[in-house]
């Protein structure tokens, strides 16, 4: 069975607010962004096992890719792939940990 791509409501909060918050200086880098991320995503059906460990987590199943200044972070099952969280690169996981319990 192939794995399907879906993203937590948080997720697309989480993306929905970082779109905001550079549209507020640029609108097409904003759009950029979103782009990019929505490709990334959808990348990770083919190849899930690309994104490094989340560090704070150790946890094989728990992965990231960077996008731009943006960490995507997911969550592999057997039948899907979850993208659970973006945040910014430079901030700790401890504000979103609880939605890889």
């Amino acid at each position: 069975m192939a794995q399907q791509l879906s993203w937590s409501p948080e997720a697309v909060e989480d993306l929905q607010a970082i779109a905001e918050f550079i549209s507020r200086d640029s609108p097409g880098y904003a759009s950029a962004v979103v782009t990019k991320m929505v490709a990334v995503s959808r990348s990770l059906i083919e190849t899930p096992l690309i994104g490094r460990v989340v560090p704070e987590l150790g946890d094989q199943k728990i992965r990231e890719r960077f996008v731009y200044s943006y960490r995507l972070i997911y969550r592999i099952r057997d039948d899907e792939i979850l993208v659970a969280a973006i945040i910014h690169g430079k901030r700790l996981i401890d504000g979103v940990s609880d939605r890889f319990e």
